[in-house]
């Protein structure tokens, strides 16, 4: 199935605005990520997992096992600090 995948902050720097993946059926928001990280290079190095980042699906929070359906939008950005 094809999801947008959106990036932010510092991802966004490293890999642009975002881009569509390719997931198999069933697979969620770890599988994408893991799918991500797999293209290597610069994708490997914004996305791994000693990096801590936070997801969301179609514009709301979610956690690593959170499913994706056909034709969602999944955002990975950087935790957030407020001053």
């Amino acid at each position: 199935m094809n999801v947008a995948v959106r990036y932010f902050a510092s991802v966004r720097e490293a890999l642009g605005s975002g881009e569509e993946a390719h997931v198999p059926a069933g697979a969620d928001i770890a599988a994408l990520r893991a799918a991500l990280v797999a293209r290597g290079g610069r994708h490997a190095e914004a996305l791994g997992r000693e990096r801590v980042l936070r997801s969301a699906r179609n514009r709301v929070l979610c956690t690593d096992d959170t499913p994706l359906a056909e034709g969602d939008e999944v955002a990975f950005f950087p935790p957030l600090t407020g001053g």
